[in-house]
């Protein structure tokens, strides 16, 4: 692909984002589930599908030491099984950045944050803003935002980019993942005007959900979003990247995610720079289906850690 640009020199009218047809991204991502995978190609996919994982603890209950066995995880997926990648990130609230900056320390697995009044979104901007300089000032590699999806749902589009490129301008060298909540979104075309909002805002990622509201992530809705974030790419330049959460919680369904991620954008998308899984039970799913193909028989759940 071209060099990426580095300026985006005008804005387009949100208001005429194009148009989704439900029954064709619907049957199109139904296709991604179809195709044949072989062995070794699989269990590429399964080492890769660990090293994406945002592995996550959002709990009013998050304790000290909650936080510090995952991360404790994060770096040690499966002793039994030496030579494992790491997930990419732990993805904690703000409170507990500090915690997880000193239990990682140069193990090279990123600090994601929630920030802006996660999952709700409904607090005023410089409380937003506060909450995303406290976390990075505590040490977050990457801040996991929401949108106001009231303000957009009432058609306030200005209002949305201004708070997303203030909460970037706040993340300072931290990358944005911006979190439109999708099921609250209903329609694929709000989806779509959702992500080009957030990516012309200065998002580095566009997320699907929190994971707090049902329905999360779905493949339709992602294809959506990434069929998105190639148009942003032919038009600017500037690559973007993609986080499905909620929902994916087997070795299955992420990989149908993978197939679909490399036919839509491709093989520089295929690594945890630009695409993750936001998940807090998909690693041991697939920690199971690697010591099958290792071993030739499944391990039971009991075999590992919870968190």
């Amino acid at each position: 692909m071209a060099t990426e640009k580095k300026i985006i020199s005008y804005l387009p009218d949100f208001g005429s984002s194009p148009r989704i047809d439900q029954v064709g991204v619907e049957e199109r991502a139904s296709r991604f589930t179809k195709r044949s995978i072989k062995n070794e190609t699989k269990m590429n996919g399964l080492l890769l599908t660990l090293n994406m994982i945002d592995l996550t603890t959002l709990e009013g209950k998050d304790t000290q030491g909650k936080v510090k066995q995952m991360c404790y995880k994060a770096q040690h997926l499966h002793d039994a099984f030496p030579g494992l990648p790491t997930v990419a990130a732990v993805c904690v609230y703000p409170s507990m950045v500090a915690t997880a900056k000193k239990a990682l320390g140069n193990s090279g697995v990123k600090i994601a944050a929630v920030s802006t009044a996660f999952p709700s979104g409904q607090a005023p901007r410089d409380i937003k803003i506060r909450d995303t300089k406290f976390a990075v000032e505590n040490g977050a590699d990457e801040i996991d935002m929401v949108i106001s999806r009231g303000k957009f749902l009432e058609g306030e589009y200005n209002f949305v980019f201004d708070e997303i490129a203030a909460i970037k301008e706040a993340c300072g060298t931290a990358r944005l993942k911006v979190i439109l909540e999708t099921g609250e979104l209903v329609t694929y075309d709000k989806v779509r005007r959702a992500s080009d909002i957030a990516m012309y805002a200065g998002a580095d990622f566009i997320k699907t959900s929190t994971g707090k509201i049902s329905p999360a992530a779905t493949m339709p809705v992602t294809l959506v979003m990434l069929e998105a974030i190639r148009d942003f790419y032919y038009k600017t330049g500037k690559r973007i990247a993609m986080k499905p959460a909620g929902g994916i919680s087997t070795a299955k369904l992420a990989l149908h995610y993978l197939v679909m991620l490399n036919e839509v954008l491709g093989e520089e998308w295929m690594n945890n720079e630009w695409f993750r899984f936001g998940a807090s039970s998909l690693a041991n799913d697939v920690l199971m289906q690697i010591m099958k193909q290792k071993t030739g028989v499944y391990q039971g759940k009991d075999y590992f850690s919870v968190d």
